[in-house]
């Protein structure tokens, strides 16, 4: 199982989703059974590390934000089982560069596997506070143990 996490720039959301997946399914001993990455719907952060506050806040939870940004690109369709995207711009964007309707049915919405939270996105953080920062680590969190749930593993 390949699961890939997008938001807009690979630099708060996605790239957080993809660490907190990773020691959540390390936790449960699922490591070696599922492949977690993450990637964003532009490359105007490629090569870059997450933002620094989101490592911050990320760090002070013990995850340890070292993914690089990098674009999605057309393989991933192929390559990945669940493609899953942070908000409503992020589907849509998924959506487009789906080529048919195996690829469009990976694409899912993370706000899918919430488990404790009501909301209809992972808001970005990036021109937020603190606050917001926190706020996307519990969202994060929650959407990750549903998933987990989910998958029925």
């Amino acid at each position: 199982m390949k699961i890939l996490f997008v938001c807009l720039g690979n630099i708060c959301r996605s790239s957080a989703a993809e660490e907190v997946m990773r020691q959540k399914l390390a936790q449960r001993g699922l490591a070696d059974r599922i492949e977690v990455d993450s990637a964003g719907l532009i490359d105007y952060h490629e090569g870059e590390l997450s933002d620094y506050r989101m490592r911050r806040h990320a760090n002070a939870r013990g995850y340890n934000l070292t993914h690089r940004s990098r674009p999605i690109h057309r393989t991933d369709y192929q390559s990945f089982d669940l493609i899953i995207g942070m908000d409503d711009n992020n589907i849509r964007g998924l959506q487009r560069g789906a080529t048919n309707e195996s690829e469009r049915q990976k694409i899912h919405k993370i706000t899918e596997y919430f488990i404790q939270y009501q909301s209809n996105s992972v808001p970005d953080p990036y021109y937020g506070g603190e606050s917001d920062f926190e706020n996307v680590l519990d969202l994060l969190e929650d959407a990750c143990e549903g998933l987990i749930k989910s998958l029925r593993l």
